[in-house]
Order: structure tokens, then sequence, then C-alpha cells
């Protein structure tokens, strides 16, 4: 299925910054609960991510990532998830994440 232009620029995705990891034992599959600065704008939001395989959570710490920031908040077990990290599969469809190349700052948009 093709989407438009339009369709594209309705999908808000921006740079951000990992500032708290921690476990998230209740979720189904292995993941963290992350919080991420995505800068004055924006401020911090709340994710879940399944990215346990590649990354422990001091690696993650201060990481920057690329994230869906406006889908409506998701509950996942106990926790309301505020924005999509992004990342590619690997061959055992785990996570690898998107990031950028350079540092950038907190809540650059990505178009």
């Amino acid at each position: 299925m093709q989407i438009t232009w339009n369709d594209f620029e309705k999908i808000d995705i921006r740079t951000g910054t990992i500032i708290e990891v921690n476990d998230f034992p209740r979720a189904r599959k292995p993941a963290y609960r992350v919080l991420i600065d995505f800068g004055e704008e924006l401020g911090i939001k709340r994710s879940s991510a399944q990215i346990t395989v590649h990354y422990s959570k001091d690696e993650l710490l201060n990481r920057q990532v690329i994230a869906v920031v406006n889908f409506p908040p998701k509950q996942i077990a106990d926790f309301i998830s505020e924005c999509l990290v992004l990342g590619v599969y690997d061959e055992n469809k785990d996570v690898i994440l998107l990031q950028p190349g350079k540092p950038v700052a907190n809540g650059m948009k990505i178009g």
C-alpha cells in the first residue's frame, strides 16, 4: 500500500536522548521502560522498548534515539507508553535502534 506525502507529513518523528532506563518485568516480551528527553518543546516522554537483546541499561543511558512522538498513548501492562522508539529488525527479529549519525539537539524533526 502506498501513502501520500501528506500522509507522511502527519507522522512526527523526532530525536531524543534516553535519560532513564528501567526493567519492565510485566511486559509480555522482554522490554525496558525508558524516559526520553525531546527538548524544551516536547519535554520528556515515556516508552516501552523491546531492545533488551542488543542493549544493556548502561549502554542506553544518554544515547540519542529517533521516535514517533504523535501516536496516542498506549497502555502496556501497568505502563503508559507515549512514543514509539524506532529500530530495524535483525535476522532474529531483535531490534537495533535507529539513531543520528552525529549528535543533534533533542527534539529535532525528521523529515
